[in-house]
């Protein structure tokens, strides 16, 4: 296990999406009430905080782009639907709103010609999405898809939240007990003890009544991980990837043990360009054993980040 992330950690990692899932969804037994403020879904971005605020969330969820002037009509149109379906998707992407007259140097980064006109940036990706003020129903199929594939080319499932109340120490604040703390915890002791296929089962019953947990999905990658390796012979595993380098099936047991042994950024290297020079169900392949990486390591770690931008410029 040397290298790689240990429960305490991946419980750590998964703990500020876990609240934020569980108060979303009291929120909707509650009668649908949004459980974040509006103010934390739509914000005001320049070229300072661009990074900050749109490439470095893109890791996480979908960031959309306004980009708008004040003596644009149209934008004066299309900006509060923007706004009002933002917090009625509630969460499941973050609306960037920029100031072209005061941002001209991004303006002419994304190569606008006219205003409005929207963005999204996945996983660091820049992708174009309408220019004008579309029809509503338009806007809407062209969000639903947006989201649907940063969830499944991406794994893009996270939840925008206010930074600056997940900012607050977790100590200010008791911990909920959850209706699944004796399951994880049963989880623990197994790979404690070296029962990887009783953690692998003490996960998936919890992710059977509880699909989104993050705490499971994530000690489930790495219980997961460590069964796929156990039987592995190493050299020959290492011989295999350099004497075959486009045989996809030896390139991803060598990313599994580069894992397992702490170099994270080989493994997520040697998967993105595994997935540059296939094509068909070989990249898929590496594509998909990529993002269940990700889920080991932990969405908040700037690894993968760099990495999930690395695999969306061999993608797209």
């Amino acid at each position: 296990m040397s290298g790689v992330v240990d429960l305490a950690a991946v419980k750590a990692a998964g703990e500020a999406k876990s609240k934020a899932e569980q108060a979303r969804a009291e929120a909707a037994r509650q009668g649908g009430v949004p459980a974040v403020a509006p103010s934390a879904l739509v914000i005001d971005v320049d070229e300072a905080s661009f990074e900050r605020d749109v490439l470095t969330r893109s890791a996480e969820v979908p960031v959309v782009i306004d980009f708008w002037a004040e003596w644009c009509e149209p934008c004066k149109q299309l900006g509060p639907l923007l706004e009002r379906l933002a917090v009625e998707y509630n969460g499941r992407f973050l609306l960037a709103k920029i100031d072209v007259d005061a941002n001209q140097m991004l303006m002419q980064q994304f190569g606008i010609q006219g205003i409005p006109a929207v963005f999204a940036v996945v996983a660091g990706q820049a992708l174009p999405l309408f220019q004008g003020a579309a029809p509503e129903a338009q806007i809407r199929e062209t969000l639903d898809q947006l989201v649907q594939v940063a969830e499944e080319r991406f794994g893009l499932t996270g939840i925008a939240v206010d930074q600056d109340a997940a900012a607050v120490p977790a100590a200010e604040a008791p911990a909920p007990v959850g209706p699944y703390d004796a399951l994880l915890e049963a989880a623990v002791v197994a790979l404690d003890s070296g029962d990887l296929a009783g953690a692998v089962q003490a996960y998936r019953n919890v992710l059977s009544d509880d699909p989104g947990n993050p705490e499971a999905k994530l000690g489930l990658a790495q219980a997961e991980l460590l069964q796929r390796v156990q039987s592995l012979d190493p050299v020959q595993v290492r011989k295999d990837a350099a004497d075959k380098p486009a045989d996809v099936a030896a390139q991803i047991a060598a990313a599994d043990l580069d894992l397992v042994g702490g170099h994270v950024e080989d493994a997520f290297g040697r998967l993105v360009e595994t997935v540059r020079r296939t094509f068909g169900d070989d990249r898929d392949a590496a594509r998909v054993r990529l993002l269940e990486l990700f889920d080991v390591i932990g969405g908040d770690d700037p690894r993968v980040s760099a990495a999930r931008t690395a695999l969306a410029r061999v993608l797209f």
